[in-house]
């Protein structure tokens, strides 16, 4: 899915990152979501790394990157946690400065990644979220149609990870199913493959951090501008635009915005790789 682009396993200082990169130009870092891997990026990737050098990186609980053991605090899987492993993975590569663009949960630690390190984000994209806090009012108040995963997956250990886990195949499966046939196979059976017990558990601990102390470090920087220039794109049908206007809400988080609404669901990047490209490329220069 990643012709010509090489993998490393990058040691930062609490998990070990699996990714691939290739192409050659300005940095460009690519996040994926849940239930995902990097290999969400596949139609997106390769075309960028004709003028970026792209590094698609599986978040630490996921993929082929360490699972470290959880803590009851939860900090372990908080999105500064793993917006940390970025910007340690990008100096080993050799990029104190650089772009991003997350999708889902990945958004979310781009979101930290622009807070904690703005001397480092050159550009941040976020596909289909609007910042947790912002999620959170929302869903309270109109749960009709909301996230119920969200709700699920939060629960004290080992209530959800029991209940995936005697169906995991299909659980993770039956998340790439629903309407036009846009995954492709090997892109769901690598999902399949990397959805193990240990990852279970840590997609369980990020959302149960969403819930807690991603919450308290976020607290500070609710309703402030980030830095850099933001990108905003969303499916018609997907998450972010449920029971909100995603460019209203980043109107209150970044002083220099673009972004658009795409006629599609929440998986933007392989439903309509096209026109997430076109924004991409536009956006970064």
């Amino acid at each position: 899915m990643f012709e010509g682009f090489e993998t490393k396993d990058v040691t930062t200082a609490g998990a070990t990152i699996h990714l691939v990169q290739g192409g050659s130009g300005p940095p460009l870092l690519l996040l994926h979501g849940y239930p995902q891997t990097h290999a969400m990026w596949h139609k997106v990737a390769p075309r960028l790394a004709e003028h970026y050098t792209v590094v698609a990186a599986d978040l630490r609980g996921y993929g082929d990157s360490s699972k470290p053991a959880s803590d009851p605090d939860h900090l372990v899987y908080s999105k500064r946690s793993t917006a940390q492993d970025m910007a340690e993975v990008m100096e080993q590569l050799g990029f104190r400065q650089f772009s991003v663009a997350g999708h889902d949960r990945g958004g979310r630690v781009t979101h930290r990644l622009a807070r904690d390190y703005p001397d480092r984000v050159r550009k941040a994209a976020f596909l289909d979220i609007i910042p947790t806090v912002e999620m959170w009012n929302i869903t309270t108040t109109a749960l009709k149609g909301g996230p119920w995963h969200w709700y699920f997956l939060m629960q004290p250990e080992p209530l959800p990870e029991t209940l995936i886990g005697n169906s995991a195949d299909y659980f993770i499966r039956s998340h790439f199913r629903r309407g036009e046939p846009v995954f492709t196979q090997e892109a769901v059976d690598e999902y399949a493959c990397c959805f193990t017990p240990g990852a279970i558990h840590a997609m369980c601990e990020d959302y149960r951090a969403a819930a807690t102390i991603d919450l308290q470090h976020d607290a500070p920087d609710t309703g402030a501008a980030l830095a850099m220039p933001v990108l905003a794109l969303w499916g018609k049908t997907g998450g972010a635009s449920r029971n909100a206007s995603p460019l209203e809400v980043w109107q209150r988080y970044a002083s220099d915005l673009r972004g658009r609404e795409l006629p599609c669901g929440h998986f933007l990047a392989e439903e309509m790789p096209d026109e997430v490209y076109t924004e991409l490329r536009a956006f970064f220069g």
